[in-house]
């Protein structure tokens, strides 16, 4: 079973949002962001993989619980193997990216970048002689805009001169991401991967207070590399191993030009397979728990219903 698309109406619901991956519910003051099997890449959606919205939901709120003494996020709930309810926060517009690697197929990826002879980044400068896939000396902060048609590669002083975001806030976004990063890295490695980069989105709430939100180190928002492999493979020359949507970027990268005009190839049914079982490896290496696939009598939009139901009580006794 694989989920392509929702389309539910809550009490209360304000909008509905469909993003690459996600159908997003707007209840006023929260959020619920429920994850589809959808794969997206090079701003196409491609193919559906079994299982893909489940992992990445779970990963995600498992990361949040893991992360919460660096920054607030917005979760409140996981009520839903696909779903997550969240408060709803004014987003920051831009993506911080962190990279711990040189690697990367996009147009905005720090190798591309790197491969046509960029080395001066404004925050950081890069020494010559790097191939691609190799660590970095110390993880590094490329972000990009949010809200445009495709992303494009920013600098601090143009995301401040865009009126995008101000020094005082940049500086502190900084420094969780790179926190966060570091917490990522740690806690990869201890389950046998390697964090090799990621995106943070963050929100404020009406005081200013930075706000994790979207989603943390999951296979679709951050590159993961099976560990035990990576040296093997880099010193012949090949990919490393990797658990997470760059596997059929790479994929795709190899048979057509994603940015030019026509169709994409359809993907094998056992490309997409073993996709799934690499994105159901991630949740079971990080979380140590088995992976328990939802049940084809599970209601999305009733479990939602629910947990609405339990937060409108609790705070009906506040």
């Amino acid at each position: 079973m694989t989920i392509d698309t929702t389309n539910f109406q809550f009490l209360g619901q304000v909008g509905r949002y469909q993003g690459k991956v996600r159908d997003v519910y707007d209840l006023g003051d929260k959020l619920a962001m429920v994850t589809t099997d959808r794969y997206s890449a090079f701003d196409r959606n491609l193919a559906l993989i079994p299982h893909k919205g489940q992992v990445v939901t779970q990963v995600a709120a498992w990361w949040f619980d893991q992360t919460s003494d660096i920054v607030e996020n917005h979760l409140i709930s996981c009520p839903d193997p696909n779903a997550l309810l969240c408060n709803k926060y004014k987003v920051i517009p831009i993506e911080m990216i962190v990279r711990g690697y040189i690697t990367g197929v996009t147009n905005t990826s720090l190798w591309h970048t790197y491969s046509e002879g960029q080395r001066d980044y404004e925050i950081f400068t890069l020494p010559d002689g790097l191939r691609k896939n190799d660590r970095l000396p110390e993880p590094v902060l490329t972000p990009t805009t949010k809200f445009e048609a495709h992303d494009r590669n920013l600098t601090p002083s143009e995301a401040a001169k865009e009126g995008l975001i101000d020094e005082a806030v940049w500086e502190k976004l900084q420094d969780i991401a790179l926190k966060l990063f570091k917490r990522g890295q740690e806690k990869a490695e201890a389950a046998g991967l390697m964090l090799v980069d990621t995106k943070y989105e963050f929100g404020q709430d009406e005081s200013g207070n930075i706000v994790l939100i979207d989603e943390i180190h999951t296979p679709d928002s951050s590159r993961f590399w099976l560990k035990e492999t990576y040296e093997e493979r880099k010193a012949a020359g090949q990919e490393p191993d990797n658990y997470d949507k760059e596997y059929l970027r790479l994929w795709f990268k190899e048979r057509f030009d994603p940015y030019a005009e026509g169709a994409a190839p359809e993907v094998p049914e056992e490309q997409i397979n073993e996709l799934s079982r690499r994105y159901v490896y991630v949740y079971e290496a990080l979380t140590g728990k088995a992976f328990e696939p939802r049940s084809d009598e599970d209601s999305i939009d009733k479990n939602i219903i629910a947990a609405l139901e339990e937060v409108q009580n609790l705070e009906n006794k506040i």
